[in-house]
């Protein structure tokens, strides 16, 4: 596969009579200068290794960005960029739809240049499961997941029939139909090989299997051995059509792991520290790969929840390598023998199998005991910031201090129609819901025997209480079923809604009219709380200002409790038939009852789920489909419209040039997340959004969610920087998408004042404070800020994969020096903002100057950092973005 292979690696494995090709790590290791003991390279380190090895080329990659990685076991660390190739390409269908809305708009722009569109296929391997159009409309009736199911069905017509287009239009490109499952857990119970496969000369290749995918949580898959992270749509859609990922080779953070988990804690528990340890220490943009003994106690479904949460710790990753208990884990969930063996077989050729008492060395290194570990939860808005169960009541009401709602604490509103009252605190929404957990059998398993317990004592969820379940996968029901719990989690309300992402993405659907009546009546602070891992501002629901992540047992005990104001370390859940108080501890299972529980579990739930699964029902084949290789647009189409951004693409490349007279569109403080900045969750009837749908005949309850309608520009346009959470600090006192149109001085939505400074020619830019971006790899919080007209954001630092986002839209990053930001300059956004020294000359992390001149005529000058980090991103940015840059190759070609 390697077309120089200077250390000539080729090697040949025997597996059950077949031979496979391969380039070998242990080979390499002889010949490359100052690598020295190859076992003391950390596994993901040698997963890029074999990738230089494999895709040496003497253009993308060289012997020097080979050698570096033996530079790197020397020093821990370096400033060397590399080009990185993974197998293959992972969507969830939000940020798929305009990832194939590009591929079609990409078609007719090479057909509009006089070439053949069909040059536009993925090259590797793309799998798009549908995962993150169901809502919790229905819940806590049997009816739920049929009725959902068909709400979704009728909702996204015109967005799944675009689907089946592209299925039968692009070659390489497979998608999974909606009610199967979510994408990570698809992925980790099916999709995922650990050793991948390809055929080339008539000769069979083994590789690592590595891939890239649209969601952020795309790491989960890193705890089966599979290097794997999340990129922006933008950047996915560049990999599968040939380009490699630039990246510079990262620093490797060691997570020691000793003992064992006590009694009572679940790996929700676990994640929740992890998160907060690594959080704290500081591992954005790096590696972070877990080893020790403890690894020996920890199950294949733990270690993918802790993988999962690898964006909210800030990691790129979070890997385990192959070791017995993956193989375990692939025989359970039914891959063939032959699978098997060969990770077998090719993990341990190169070094890269796990055996205890073997450690790596890192750049740096951390360490937790396992039997240190206690029941957690993480909130109330962000998932690093844990909390010991026993404190959540104390915390909470610290919450309420902090926003002036001391005085109220115990105030109690009337409930319209019912015989019970709202109060701060009160759970609205226990969700059992998101990836993170729901691949999970232990702790699923003992959400089920929280609420059999909980049954025979005479519990109930309390009446206030939105409750659902929406497993990672059907195999889920079916072991829930096999165990018996699916009959007690029905009795408490926790009937299946659906198998998709639901409440952790904002699809928890409408909360019942008397509670929202309540909740605004009272301005009551209340609580979710979801086994999920992101709880953003205005995330899961916009009435719900507190939520709570938590293991899904925890989730049901807190529909029991109806309250997060309570220790239920002591404090009852409830009574039962005989009056008698029931405790947290009478019906929290032990670690026996859930080992006997996830016994249940076995290869053939697995076989029959997955036999057919990108096939779909009768529903799905029936959708009809046109015909040709180009996408016949609709002009009525509100969700899949064609985009504006290669209209130019045969016109010669405009070059580079300076920001002049730029006005401020927002000031930004910390934590910006693409949840504040990309349109996520409901739209609004009277944001931008809301009337352009109502001007195009669609009626409110029509709208969908915005995720939905990530196909159509219009709209994601008009709800980029809409956040209801969002704070504009040119405003005072002022929640939402709004800001000063500055020469006017009026105050209007973001958006309307974008248009109106289109209109007079003026360029933009926005003001930021630290970790710029953190949070999911929406492409649209890149996509929409260029279709506003910003040209640069100024930021203290930034999240990984927003920066790289912006870069690839063609909007320019740049950074604050030495924390100087925004206050520090005293700028207030009213300023003329001028940026010089982008031109020709250009170069990555180069310094700029930055002239803000203010109402009455004095500047201000300050220096800041381009954060265009390597010359392949430079070349995307002077092409005005990456799909620009890719097109033009092609049309040159």
């Amino acid at each position: 596969m390697s077309s120089n292979d200077s250390l000539s690696t080729l090697s040949t494995l025997e597996v059950n009579g077949k031979t496979y090709h391969y380039h070998s790590l242990p080979k390499a290791a002889e010949k490359l200068k100052n690598i020295g003991d190859i076992d003391k390279l950390p596994t993901s380190m040698k997963v890029l290794l074999e990738n230089l090895l494999r895709n040496e080329d003497g253009e993308t990659v060289v012997p020097d960005d080979i050698d570096a990685i033996a530079h790197w076991l020397a020093e821990r660390k370096s400033d060397r960029e590399i080009q990185y190739r993974p197998a293959r390409v992972l969507m969830q269908d939000f940020t798929g739809v305009p990832a194939i809305v590009d591929l079609a708009a990409m078609r007719d722009a090479v057909a509009k240049a006089g070439q053949d569109p069909e040059q536009i296929n993925p090259l590797s391997a793309v799998d798009l499961v549908i995962d993150h159009s169901v809502m919790v409309d229905q819940f806590a009736t049997p009816e739920a997941f049929k009725e959902n199911v068909r709400i979704e069905m009728e909702r996204n017509f015109e967005r799944y029939q675009f689907l089946r287009w592209g299925q039968s239009a692009f070659e390489n490109f497979r998608v999974v139909p909606p009610g199967t499952g979510i994408c990570h857990q698809v992925n980790l119970e099916y999709l995922a090989k650990v050793a991948w496969t390809k055929e080339q000369d008539g000769k069979t290749f083994v590789v690592p299997d590595t891939l890239v995918g649209t969601d952020s949580h795309t790491t989960m898959i890193n705890g089966l051995g599979v290097l794997g992270w999340g990129v922006g749509g933008i950047e996915a859609e560049a990999a599968m059509l040939g380009q490699p990922i630039s990246m510079l080779i990262p620093e490797v953070v060691g997570f020691r792991v000793t003992g064992k988990l006590p009694e009572g804690v679940t790996a929700t528990d676990l994640v929740l520290t992890v998160t907060q340890m690594l959080r704290k220490q500081g591992v954005v943009g790096k590696f972070v790969e877990f080893y020790g003994p403890g690894l020996d106690h920890l199950p294949l479904a733990d270690r993918a929840t802790i993988a999962n949460m690898a964006p909210e710790y800030g990691a790129t990753c979070g890997f385990f390598p192959v070791d017995q208990e993956t193989l375990r884990y692939l025989e359970l969930s039914g891959r063939e023998q032959e699978t098997i063996d060969l990770v077998e077989a090719y993990s341990k050729a190169q070094g890269m199998w796990r055996e205890t008492g073997k450690e790596p060395v890192f750049t740096d290194s951390m360490e937790l005991d396992l039997s240190t570990v206690e029941a957690s939860l993480a909130g109330p808005k962000r998932p690093q910031d844990r909390v010991g169960m026993p404190q959540l009541g104390a915390n909470f009401d610290l919450i309420l201090e902090q926003s002036g709602q001391a005085d109220e604490k115990n105030k109690k509103v009337p409930v319209k129609d019912k015989d019970y009252t709202l109060s701060h605190g009160d759970v609205v929404i226990a969700a059992i819901t998101s990836c993170t957990n729901t691949s999970n059998p232990s702790v699923l398993m003992a959400a089920g025997l929280v609420a059999q317990k909980a049954v025979e004592k005479g519990l109930m969820r309390k009446p206030w209480v939105k409750s659902s379940l929406a497993p990672g996968s059907k195999v889920v029901t079916d072991y829930l079923d096999k165990a018996g719990f699916t009959s007690s989690l029905n009795k408490l309300g926790f009937n299946l809604v659906g198998y998709g992402c639901t409440t952790c993405i904002g699809n928890s659907g409408p909360l019942p009219d008397e509670i929202s009546a309540a909740i605004k009546e009272g301005d009551l602070t209340v609580s979710s709380v979801l086994s999920g891992n992101r709880n953003f501002e205005g995330r899961v629901h916009p009435e719900v200002q507190a939520n709570w992540l938590a293991s899904p047992p925890l989730v049901v005990a807190y529909a029991l409790a109806g309250t997060t104001r309570i220790d239920l370390s002591k404090d009852p859940l409830g009574e039962d038939q005989q009056g008698n108080p029931v405790y947290l501890k009478d019906i929290w299972p032990s670690s026996k009852e859930i080992a006997e529980a996830v016994s249940f579990v076995d290869g053939e739930m697995f076989r029959r789920e997955y036999g057919e699964v990108f096939k779909g029902d009768e529903e799905w084949r029936g959708i009809p489909i046109g015909e040709g290789n180009t996408y016949n647009w609709s002009d009525d189409s509100t969700y899949v419209k064609n985009p504006p951004y290669f209209t130019e693409i045969d016109k010669p490349l405009k070059a580079m040039s300076n920001v002049k007279d730029a006005r401020v569109l927002a000031v930004f403080a910390d934590s910006i997340t693409t949840d504040h900045i990309s349109p996520a969750g409901s739209i609004k009837p009277d944001s931008p959004a809301g009337k352009y749908l109502q001007a195009n005949g669609v009626a409110v309850n029509d709208f969908n969610s915005y995720g939905s309608r990530r196909g159509n520009h219009e709209v994601m346009m008009r709800g980029t920087f809409a956040n209801i959470r969002i704070k504009n600090q040119m405003l005072d006192n002022v929640e939402g998408g709004y800001t000063i149109h500055v020469p006017s001085g009026e105050q209007m939505s973001i958006y309307d004042a974008a248009m109106k400074y289109q209109k007079e020619n003026t360029p933009l830019v926005v003001l930021a404070g630290k970790e710029y971006g953190t949070g999911s790899s929406r492409d649209w919080a890149a996509k929409g800020t260029t279709l506003l007209g910003v040209r640069a954001v100024i930021a203290e630092s930034y999240e990984r994969i927003h920066r790289s986002n912006l870069i690839g839209m063609g909007v320019l990053p740049l950074q604050f020096e030495n924390e100087q930001g925004v206050e520090a300059q005293g700028l207030t956004g009213h300023e003329k903002i001028s940026i010089e020294g982008i031109d020709e000359t250009l170069k990555p992390g180069q310094m700029l100057k930055v002239t803000a001149e203010k109402d009455d005529g004095s500047k201000v000058t300050f220096d800041v950092k381009c954060r265009i980090d390597t010359n392949t991103e430079l070349d995307y940015y002077k092409n005005g973005g990456i799909l620009h840059y890719v097109l033009r190759q092609m049309l040159d070609a």
